[in-house]
């Protein structure tokens, strides 16, 4: 599992990609979309198919690709753009689960004033 700090934003690229593209591809993406590629940011990219996703980002001196192939299942597609995941929404989608699906608990917080 790719490891994930608490406030590193995720953004998941939600049209298809040709899992050929390599570090120039995905970049050419990126820079498409008016992202900053060197912000230690991570965007996320499935596949066509569904079963494989590729991570890109920025770490000290050079970028990291992250690629994981599912064996059953694909991974969940949501609607068109770019979507912003966090931490825990990359961690069910990595897993092949579908985040919108999954309801979280409400939380309780103390009253303010």
């Amino acid at each position: 599992m790719i490891a994930v700090g608490e406030h590193i934003r995720v953004h998941l690229f939600v049209e298809p990609v040709d899992m050929r593209k390599g570090f120039d591809g995905l970049s050419a993406l990126v820079r498409a979309h008016n992202l900053d590629l060197f912000s230690g940011e991570l965007f996320v990219f499935i596949s066509k198919r569904g079963d494989r996703v590729k991570i890109l980002t920025w770490e000290r001196g050079g970028l990291a690709l992250w690629y994981k192939r599912l064996e059953r299942g694909t991974f969940k597609r949501v609607t068109s753009g770019i979507l912003q995941l966090d931490k825990w929404a990359l961690q069910l989608l990595l897993e092949g689960l579908d985040p919108r699906e999954l309801k979280r608990p409400k939380r309780w917080s103390p009253r303010v004033g």
